[in-house]
């Protein structure tokens, strides 16, 4: 049986992170175990020195009752995060600097650079710090390494969480619902003021690859919606939302955009240096889409970027639900020994699936169940017999 468990979240912050620590650390305690929280996520176990007090208190973090008690109070992640990917390095920590590691030539998106794959160091650091398994909390990015350690032989269980829910082999993600409830809240918020002023508002949520969080967010708010798998025809789109905005009596009406939204002939721009998977930042499609919609219609509009704000703060009852029984079933995971499995909701219902191949890209929204193309919107029709989340793994 495990002595000592080790916990880190990477990727971006949803509310719920502290749920899955709080819940893991207690339920460890109770059985005699060690919890060692790894801080900043992947690159905790690539940076620390142990020759060097100050780094291994930077990244090394003993969790107990005591300092996890009230954890779950608040968003964010207590371990904190980043975005680091150990087996793609594109330079070596000072204290690896000299030491030999595989390397390869990585070319994306026209951009090529040197990246070494530094898992050897990850394996020695957790065998330092006598971890007999580890829990990674992470989005598709984060998980992918956590099934390259278990295909190394140690130990991982994983817990899925992202707001955009498209992590493969699960219905459900920690952070969807708080990030839907919150897109829901602010725009109709915002409500008020678009009619005040008779315009089109523009929302735009995240979503690189997969239309989720526009769509559920489209789904509460009774609005139009643009999403990844399927490029919208502009001239309809605008048409649909002007006599939306004409059968209005306030004259007024709303969209909600993917980030990664696109229309027929429209390819959104991106900016800045790919991240530690290859990803670069996006413009707004919802600008871009704004002016067309003043070009073509003469109309004024809102444009609202509704992104960072749906991480922030305390979860809401589904995600602190979620994220508590997925803690805990991440460590009677750990308890039966087991590794390489993710803690997932299938069928709706919790189980158990394995951690995705990170080939295979993130889970899509079914467009032909669930997004109507000739309206722009979601399908409410024909839900009897769906898993709760309207979705299936």
């Amino acid at each position: 049986m495990a002595k000592r468990i080790g916990i880190l979240t990477g990727g971006g912050d949803v509310p719920g992170l502290n749920s899955v620590i709080k819940s893991v650390t207690y339920r460890a305690v109770e059985n005699g175990m060690e919890v060692i929280g790894i801080r900043r996520g992947w690159e905790g176990l690539t940076h620390v020195n142990f020759d060097d007090p100050a780094s291994k208190e930077r990244y090394i973090l003993p969790l107990n009752r005591e300092n996890t008690r009230t954890i779950d109070r608040t968003g964010g992640t207590f371990l904190h995060s980043s975005r680091t990917n150990p087996a793609k390095m594109k330079s070596l920590p000072d204290h690896l600097q000299g030491q030999e590691f595989p390397k390869q030539e990585v070319t994306k998106k026209g951009v090529t650079s040197t990246v070494y794959d530094v898992s050897s160091a990850v394996l020695k650091n957790l065998d330092t710090l006598g971890m007999d398994c580890l829990v990674a909390i992470g989005g598709d990015d984060t998980l992918s390494y956590a099934a390259r350690l278990h295909n190394l032989g140690f130990k991982v269980i994983a817990v899925p969480k992202t707001m955009d829910n498209d992590v493969r082999n699960t219905e459900y993600c920690i952070g969807f619902s708080t990030a839907i409830t919150r897109a829901m809240d602010a725009i109709n918020r915002q409500r008020s003021t678009v009619g005040s002023h008779e315009r089109v508002g523009i929302f735009r949520v995240f979503g690189r690859d997969a239309g989720y969080t526009a769509l559920y967010t489209a789904f509460v708010t009774n609005i139009r919606c643009g999403i990844p798998e399927y490029k919208f025809n502009l001239d309809k789109m605008i048409e649909l939302l002007l006599t939306d905005k004409r059968n209005n009596p306030s004259n007024y009406c709303l969209v909600v955009l993917s980030e990664g939204a696109e229309w027929e002939g429209y390819t959104v721009k991106e900016y800045g240096e790919p991240d530690a998977y290859g990803h670069r930042k996006k413009m707004s499609v919802a600008e871009d889409f704004s002016n067309e919609v003043k070009a073509r219609s003469k109309e004024d509009t809102v444009v609202s970027d509704l992104t960072y704000e749906l991480r922030s703060g305390e979860p809401d009852f589904i995600d602190k639900l979620v994220a508590s029984t997925f803690g805990n079933m991440a460590f009677d995971a750990i308890l039966e020994g087991k590794s390489g499995l993710m803690t997932a909701v299938v069928d709706g219902k919790f189980a158990f699936a394995e951690i995705p191949d990170p080939k295979l890209g993130p889970r899509k929204v079914d467009v032909a169940t669930m997004y109507n193309t000739e309206r722009y919107r979601p399908n409410y029709a024909n839900k009897c017999g769906f898993p709760i989340f309207l979705t299936r793994a």
